[in-house]
C-alpha cells in the first residue's frame, strides 16, 4: 500500500510521480514481527555486552582522553589527552564526548567507556532495520540488522573505544533519515541526514562524510517531489550539515589558542588542517604512513596494519577479508541486480532508491579505502558494514519475492552459493581454525541453492522458510562464527583484530613503548606539579596517565612530530615548575636526541641540564633540580 504524500511537502503542487512505498509484509505471522526485532535487538546488546571489560581500557590512547574528560570540562569540549589540556586527540571530540561524560556520571571505569560504545551497536542495528524495512519489508530488515550484528569487524570495534564505532552509528542514522525523506516530510527528514552527517564528521572528519554523496543521490533519484524541491531540500540538508560540524570548527578558531589545548596532528593548531591534511588528503595520499613513525614501537606491522600498496582486492584479503570481506561481493551484486531487477519500476520505487542509497554509500567508502595509500586499519571498513549488511538483505527480498521466476530462482541460487564458496576461500586462509565449519558453509549453501532450483514454482509454505533459513544459516554462518570468536578474545592497543587467537591475530598496541612500571608510576603518583611528567608521543603519556591518574605532557603529539612545545615553551614550563619529571621513551644504547627526533633539542637540552635515574624500565629525569645545583 502506498504511504501518503505529506501536503506541507509539496504545498499546491501534485508530485510528479506517487511517493515512495512501504512495503507490505504479506503472509500470515506478521504480528509476531515485533517480537523477532525485540529478540534481535536483545541479542546484539547481550553479544556486545558480553564480558566486555576484557579489553580493559583498549585503546589507551582514547581511554586517556575519556579519562581526562570524566575529571574536566575543558578536556571533555575538546578531546584533551590530558585533564591540564596541553595537547587534543588527533580525532574530534564526539566520541570522547559519550565516554567522558558516562564516566563522570559512572566514575571513570572498563565499564563506563565501553558500554556506551556497545549500547551504539544496539542502536545502529535498529537503525539500520528500520531503514531497510521501509524499503523491502520487516523480513528484509529483520535480516540487515542480524547481518549487521554478526559482521565482525562491527563485533570488534562496538566493544572498543576508537571513534569508528559513533561515527557509523550517525551515518546510519542519516541513512535511515533519508529513507524517511524519501516517503514524507523530505525537508524535513534531509535537515536531519544532514545534521546526522555533520555530528559524524565530529567523530571522524571526512570519514565521517562519505555517505553524503549516496543521501543526495536516491533522493534526487527517488524523492516524491519536484526536482526544484529535490534541490532545496538537498540545500536544507548542507545548511544542516554545516550547522551541525562548524559551530565547533568556529569555536576552535574563537577559542584563544593560549587557553586551549593544541589540536594534534595539525602544523599550524588549526582545526581544518587536520580535517584536509593529517587526518583528510595526506592519509589518502599516503603522506602520513606507518614508516613516518618508529618501526621499534610498532613490532607486528603486517598484522595490523592493511597494505600500504592499494589494490582492489585489499578488502578481501588478509586481516580486511576477515573482518569485512565475507559478504562484500553478495552486497555488490545485489545492488546490480536489485537496479536492473527494478529497470522499470517508477522512479520512487523502493527497492530502487534502497540499491542507490546503500550502494553508493558502499562503493565509495570502499574505492577510498582501497586507493587509500597512507596508514589504512583494517577497522576502518567498519564504515562499510551497514550498507553492505542492507544491501545483501535488500537483494535477498527482490530475488526471494520473484521467485516463481526460474531467472530469479536461478540468480538467487547462485548468488547463495557463491557466497558459501567465498566464505570457505576467506577460512581456508585459516585452516586449523573450526576446519568443520570451513566445509560445512559451501555444503550447505551448496544444498540450498540445490533446493531454490529444484523445487521450482512449489516453494511454499514451511517448505519455502525451510529453505530460506537454510540459505540465511549458510551464508552468515562464516562471519557469525568469527564474530563469537573475537567476542572471547582481548584486544587493546592501537590495531586490535578480529577473531580466535590461534589465528595469529596479536592484540599488541601500536607505537607504545610501554615504559609504564609500578616503580615509575609511584614516583609520578607523588608529584603535585600540573604535569607529573612530560615524555614523547601521545601514546607514552596515556598509559602513564591511566595508570597514575596524573596530567602527562605528550611532547610531539600522536606520531611525535607536532610543533609542540617548542624548546622555549618547555624551558618556560619548567622554570614555572608546571612539569615535575622528564620521561626518556628512547630504548637503552641510545642518547637523549638520537634519530633526528622531531623534538630532539628539548631532549638535549633536558639531558645537558638535569640528574637522570633510572627508574623501572625509564630513564627518568628529575626537573625540579638543575644540575648546577647539585
Amino acid at each position: 500500500m502506498t504511504t501518503p504524500l505529506g501536503t506541507r511537502d509539496i504545498e499546491d503542487q501534485p508530485p510528479p510521480t506517487a511517493p515512495l512505498a512501504v512495503p507490505p509484509d504479506a503472509g500470515a505471522g506478521s504480528r509476531w514481527r515485533p517480537a523477532y526485532l525485540v529478540v534481535l535487538l536483545f541479542a546484539t546488546a547481550v553479544l556486545y555486552l558480553w564480558n566486555i571489560t576484557i579489553n580493559g581500557m583498549g585503546n589507551q590512547f582514547y581511554a586517556a582522553a575519556a579519562q581526562a574528560g570524566s575529571r574536566s570540562w575543558k578536556a571533555l569540549l575538546f578531546g584533551s589527552l590530558d585533564a591540564q589540556n596541553f595537547i587534543t586527540v588527533d580525532k574530534p571530540p564526539l566520541s570522547q564526548w559519550v565516554m567522558g561524560l558516562s564516566g563522570r556520571l559512572f566514575g571513570f571505569s572498563s565499564a563506563s567507556m565501553l558500554v556506551p560504545e556497545a549500547v551504539m551497536a544496539v542502536g545502529a542495528v535498529a537503525l539500520l532495520y528500520a531503514a531497510v524495512a521501509r524499503l523491502g519489508g520487516r523480513w528484509a530488515g529483520l535480516l540487515a540488522g542480524a547481518a549487521l550484528a554478526l559482521t565482525p569487524v562491527a563485533v570488534l570495534m562496538f566493544r572498543f573505544n576508537n571513534p569508528d564505532a559513533a561515527m557509523v552509528l550517525l551515518m546510519t542514522a542519516a541513512a535511515y533519515c533519508t529513507v524517511r525523506a524519501l516517503q514524507s516530510h523530505g525537508g524535513r527528514w534531509m535537515a536531519l541526514a544532514g545534521g546526522a552527517v555533520g555530528l559524524a564528521f565530529l567523530a571522524k572528519m571526512l570519514e565521517g562524510v562519505m555517505v553524503a554523496p549516496a543521501l543526495a543521490a536516491a533522493y534526487l533519484l527517488a524523492a516524491p517531489v519536484s526536482m526544484r524541491r529535490r534541490w532545496l531540500h538537498l540545500a536544507g540538508s548542507a545548511a544542516a550539515f554545516v550547522a551541525s560540524a562548524g559551530w565547533f570548527v568556529v569555536l576552535t578558531l574563537l577559542w584563544p589558542a593560549s587557553a586551549r589545548p593544541y589540536l594534534a596532528g595539525s602544523t599550524d593548531d588549526n582545526f581544518m588542517n587536520l580535517v584536509l591534511g593529517y587526518n583528510g588528503f595526506a592519509r589518502v595520499l599516503g603522506h602520513n604512513h606507518p614508516g613516518a613513525l618508529d618501526v621499534q614501537a610498532n613490532p607486528f606491522p603486517s598484522k595490523m596494519l592493511g597494505s600500504p600498496t592499494p589494490t582492489f582486492l585489499r578488502l578481501v584479503s588478509g586481516e580486511f577479508g576477515y573482518e569485512i570481506g565475507w559478504l562484500l561481493p553478495t552486497a555488490l551484486v545485489a545492488a546490480v541486480l536489485v537496479v536492473l531487477a527494478r529497470g522499470r519500476a517508477p522512479r520512487t520505487d523502493p527497492a530502487r532508491a534502497g540499491a542507490v542509497l546503500f550502494g553508493g554509500w558502499l562503493v565509495v567508502d570502499a574505492l577510498v579505502l582501497t586507493l587509500m595509500h597512507g596508514m589504512v586499519h583494517p577497522y576502518y571498513s567498519l564504515s562499510i558494514a551497514p550498507p553492505i549488511a542492507a544491501l545483501v538483505a535488500l537483494g535477498g527480498h527482490e530475488l526471494w519475492a520473484h521467485r516463481e521466476s526460474v531467472w530469479y530462482r536461478a540468480a538467487f541460487a547462485a548468488v547463495v552459493a557463491s557466497t558459501g564458496v567465498f566464505g570457505w576461500w576467506i577460512l581456508s586462509r585459516n585452516a586449523h581454525w573450526l576446519p568443520e565449519l570451513r566445509w560445512a558453509i559451501p555444503a550447505v549453501t551448496v544444498v540450498a541453492a540445490a533446493l531454490l532450483v529444484l523445487s521450482g514454482r512449489a516453494l511454499r509454505g514451511r517448505t519455502a522458510g525451510a529453505v530460506l533459513g537454510l540459505a540465511v544459516a549458510g551464508v552468515l554462518a562464516g562471519p557469525a562464527a568469527y564474530s563469537l570468536a573475537t567476542v572471547d578474545v582481548a584486544h587493546r592497543g592501537g590495531g586490535p583484530s578480529v577473531g580466535p587467537v590461534l589465528a595469529g591475530h596479536e592484540t599488541h598496541g601500536l607505537w607504545n613503548l610501554s615504559v609504564e612500571s609500578p616503580e615509575l608510576d609511584a614516583v609520578l603518583e607523588g608529584t603535585t606539579t600540573e604535569w607529573s611528567a612530560a615524555i614523547d608521543r601521545s601514546a607514552n603519556a596515556a598509559s602513564l596517565e591511566l595508570a597514575t591518574g596524573t596530567s602527562v605532557m605528550a611532547i610531539g603529539g600522536f606520531t611525535g612530530t607536532d610543533p609542540t612545545p617548542t624548546l622555549q615553551q618547555f624551558q618556560s614550563d619548567v622554570a614555572a615548575h608546571r612539569v615535575g619529571y622528564y620521561v626518556s621513551s628512547v630504548q637503552s644504547g641510545h642518547e637523549p636526541g638520537w634519530n633526528g627526533r622531531t623534538h630532539a633539542d628539548i631532549a638535549r637540552w633536558v639531558a645537558a641540564t638535569f640528574p637522570a635515574r633510572h627508574v623501572g624500565k625509564a630513564t627518568v629525569y628529575d626537573l625540579s633540580t638543575p644540575l648546577s645545583a647539585t
